[in-house]
């Protein structure tokens, strides 16, 4: 099987406002709009692509119709220090500060209005201990 796409789908129950977040805060913007549905591209790297659902859409299976939970994303940029800045001016929630650690990542942790995590990462050098976890790929 060959992926030739690959991008997380936001389900919730504000499509407007949950694009709009990610518009002002992270750089996309919309390449396809519906009520329903918005397909957001990075302004920065079209590869970089999300969208965002009503969860109650008729193409979302019945028993899966609720809002986002349990995700993660992770937004690996070339300067964390001055997007960590951005957010902390916005007043987004920060429930991790902005902290390097030994596993090889400088990142923060903050959430978008869904409950969504979003970990800011640039990667680091890691730890001797960690160094040897990673394959040379």
């Amino acid at each position: 099987m060959k992926i030739t796409s690959f991008y997380p789908v936001i389900m919730t129950g504000d499509v407007v406002g949950t694009a709009a977040f990610y518009m002002r805060h992270f750089a996309f913007q919309p390449v396809f709009t519906a009520d329903w549905y918005v397909h957001l591209q990075s302004t920065v790297d079209p590869a970089v692509n999300l969208a965002v659902l009503d969860f109650s859409h008729e193409t979302v299976p019945a028993p899966a119709r609720a809002g986002a939970s349990g995700l993660i994303l992770n937004f690996e940029v070339e300067d964390p220090d001055a997007l960590y800045a951005e957010v902390q001016a916005a007043g987004l929630p920060v429930l991790t500060p902005l902290r390097d650690e030994p596993f090889g990542q400088r990142h923060f942790i903050t959430q978008d209005p869904n409950g969504v995590l979003i970990d800011v990462i640039k990667p680091i050098p890691p730890s001797p201990e960690f160094a040897q976890l990673y394959t040379e790929a």
